[in-house]
C-alpha cells in the first residue's frame, strides 16, 4: 500500500511495523458540530481503518476532543454557559452523528483535560531540554532552539507567521522572544479555568494537548497521524517540535496524512465563515449510506465543493448496490469477481483512491445484475460486494449502524460522562 506522506512530499510505501497500525486523528473542538468538513475527515479515517482491518491488520486508533481551548471559552461566553457544558453538549452531538454515519469508534477518545498531568510533565521536559522558556507564568517553545522546526511544511519563516496568525497565534504577546514562538502553558486570565502547575495557575496550549494525547496512547512513534490540511501548519509542525526533543529525535510520526478542505458557496466550509452544511440536516433527507458513498466519491487529497446533485447521484448508486444484493442466487456458473475485487484492492492501496474503488464496486454490482438475468450463481459475488461496500461503511441491507459502532461510541459516551478516559 502507498500513502501520500506530507513529510516526504510523495507517495511512500506503507508497511506496518507489526500486526498493528497506530493511528491518531485530530478530533473536534466541540462548540459547533458536525458539518460536512468534519464528516469528510472522519469518514476518510474510517475507510482507512476498515480497509486496513479487512487485510487482517489491527488498528489502534486514537481521536481526541479539544475540550479546553480559546474557541470553547469564547463560545461559552457568547451563549452564557459554562465551558464544560458547551463542550459536553457538542461532543454528544458529534457522537450521535458519527453513530448515524456508521463510523467505527476510535479505541481511545480522550479529552485534553484528561491529560493535564502528562501535559505539565512534558512541558517541564521541554524546559529541561532547553527548547522552552518561562515568562510571567506562561511557558513558550523557542523555535530557534530546535533546528528541525519547519521540516514538515518546508516553508520559509516569513511565510509561516501570517499563516500562524490566521490559525490562533498571538504575535504581539510581550512575553515571546519571537512572534512565532508558541505557547505550551498559558498563565490564567481572569475568569478562565485553570490548573495548578510549577509555573502557577494556567491551562495548556492547543498544540501540546494533541501531541501529549497522541504519545500517551500510542507511544513515541506513531504510524499515521491525520487531520485536516489546515492543521499541517502550525499545529502539526508544533506537535513534532514538542515530541522529538524529548524522545531523542525519534521520528514522532511515520506518515502525515492530511485531508483536503470541503468548500461550499465558493469558500472553505468553516465555522468562522458560517457557510456550514450540517450532517444532521443532510440525514433528514438522505440515507447514511448515500452520504457515506457521496463522501467516498472524492479523493481525500482533493478539495471539493458540496453540491446537492452529487448526493442525488450517490443515492441512485446506493440503490443499485442494494438491487444487486437482492438478486436471487441462481444455480448456474458462479460469477467471477476477481477483476472487480483486484481493481478495488489496487485502488485502495494506491493512496486510498476511493473514487476508483467505488467504480470497481459499482462495476461488480452491474455484473451481478446482468449475471442474475441469465441464472448465474451470484452468491459469492454478492458476498464480495458486501465486503467492498463495508469498507465504505455502508449498511445497504440494514438500516441501523453496526453493533460494534453503537457499542464503541456508547462506551466512550459513558466514560466521557464519568470522567477521565482510561
Amino acid at each position: 500500500m502507498k500513502l501520500y506522506n506530507t513529510l516526504t512530499g510523495q507517495c511512500d510505501e506503507f508497511a506496518p511495523r507489526g500486526d498493528e497500525v497506530s493511528l491518531y486523528v485530530c478530533g473536534i473542538t466541540p462548540y459547533d458540530t458536525t458539518h460536512l468538513g468534519h464528516a469528510f475527515t472522519y469518514t476518510v479515517a474510517d475507510v482507512l481503518v476498515r480497509f486496513l482491518e479487512s487485510t487482517g491488520l489491527k488498528v489502534r486508533y486514537v481521536q481526541n476532543v479539544t475540550d479546553i481551548d480559546d474557541d470553547i471559552l469564547r463560545k461559552a461566553k457568547e451563549v452564557g454557559k459554562d465551558w464544560k457544558e458547551v463542550g459536553d453538549e457538542w461532543t454528544r452531538y458529534f457522537i450521535r452523528d458519527m453513530k448515524s454515519l456508521n463510523v467505527r469508534a476510535p479505541d481511545f477518545f480522550p479529552r485534553a483535560t484528561d491529560v493535564i498531568p502528562e501535559i505539565i510533565e512534558t512541558v517541564q521536559k521541554l524546559l529541561d531540554n532547553g527548547v522552552a522558556y518561562e515568562a510571567d507564568g506562561s511557558v513558550y517553545f523557542d523555535i530557534h532552539a530546535w533546528s528541525d522546526f519547519g521540516k514538515l511544511n518546508q516553508m520559509p519563516t516569513e511565510k509561516m507567521l501570517p499563516i500562524a496568525n490566521e490559525r490562533g497565534n498571538h504575535p504581539d504577546d510581550p512575553n515571546k522572544r519571537d512572534p512565532l514562538d508558541f505557547v505550551l502553558w498559558q498563565a490564567q486570565a481572569p475568569g478562565e479555568p485553570a490548573w495548578q502547575s510549577p509555573w502557577g495557575m494556567g491551562r495548556p496550549g492547543w498544540h501540546i494537548e494533541c501531541s501529549t494525547m497522541c504519545t500517551r496512547y500510542l507511544g513515541e512513534t506513531v504510524d499515521i497521524h491525520s487531520g485536516g490540511e489546515d492543521l499541517s501548519f502550525p499545529h502539526h509542525e508544533c506537535e513534532i517540535a514538542q515530541v522529538e526533543p524529548v524522545t531523542g529525535k525519534k521520528p514522532f510520526v511515520r506518515f502525515w496524512m492530511h485531508i483536503a478542505m470541503v468548500r461550499y458557496q465558493g469558500e472553505k466550509m468553516s465555522k468562522s465563515l458560517g457557510n456550514l452544511v450540517m450532517v444532521r440536516d443532510l440525514l433528514e433527507r438522505w440515507s447514511p449510506d448515500s452520504v457515506r458513498f457521496y463522501l467516498s466519491g472524492f479523493h481525500y487529497r482533493d478539495s471539493w465543493s458540496y453540491e446537492e446533485s452529487g448526493l442525488e447521484r450517490a443515492a441512485q448508486q446506493v440503490d443499485r448496490l442494494r438491487e444487486a444484493l437482492a438478486v436471487p442466487g441462481g444455480n448456474g456458473e458462479p460469477l467471477d469477481v476477481a477483476l472487480c475485487r483486484d481493481a478495488f484492492t489496487q485502488a485502495m492501496e494506491d493512496d486510498l483512491d476511493t473514487p476508483a474503488a467505488e467504480r470497481a464496486t459499482l462495476d461488480l454490482a452491474q455484473k451481478i445484475l446482468l449475471a442474475g438475468r441469465v441464472g448465474k450463481d451470484v452468491r459469492g459475488a454478492q458476498e464480495a460486494l458486501r465486503r467492498m461496500a463495508g469498507v465504505f461503511g455502508l449498511r445497504l441491507e440494514d438500516k441501523d449502524p453496526e453493533a460494534r459502532v453503537v457499542q464503541g461510541w456508547n462506551q466512550h459516551l459513558r466514560r466521557f460522562e464519568m470522567g477521565r478516559e482510561a
